[in-house]
């Protein structure tokens, strides 16, 4: 059913990276890629994201940040974003895509669902906050597919 997930975030190199590394780890056979609204393209996964990432067993090292296409949104079986403005920037970009375009964190808080805040440039502690959350949600989606 959902055999191609895109993954998207803002800069494509701390949350969405990440969580589709996750969610490839817990779904063999399924293609997980990632992209970015404001891409920085070409660059790795940020080092902190990067070591946390690490720390699971996740492997992060070859990804390179690339920038969001509709072509990507019309591709994809489903699209995980971070928050509902992302939700909308997606709509704009391809308005087709908008039926298949859920949070990453639709089932956290109890299922009431939470957005996945941005740690780019904060604390280590704010990048471990929102690894957890990536943790939390990619798994609570797994097990949903």
């Amino acid at each position: 059913m959902f055999q191609h997930i895109l993954v998207v975030c803002t800069g494509n190199i701390c949350r969405s990276p990440v969580a589709s590394a996750m969610l490839a780890a817990a779904m063999p056979g399924r293609r997980v890629t990632s992209a970015g609204l404001g891409a920085l393209v070409g660059h790795g996964v940020e080092p902190m994201a990067r070591k946390l990432a690490e720390a699971d067993g996740l492997f992060v090292a070859d990804h390179q940040a690339r920038q969001l296409t509709g072509e990507m949104l019309t591709e994809a079986d489903m699209i995980l974003v971070m928050s509902e403005g992302q939700r909308h920037a997606v709509a704009d970009l391809a308005p087709q895509a908008l039926g298949k375009t859920l949070l990453l964190g639709k089932w956290l808080d109890g299922g009431k669902g939470r957005e996945i805040p941005d740690p780019y440039r904060k604390s280590r502690k704010a990048f471990e906050h929102v690894h957890q959350l990536l943790k939390d949600a990619t798994t609570a989606w797994a097990n949903r597919l």
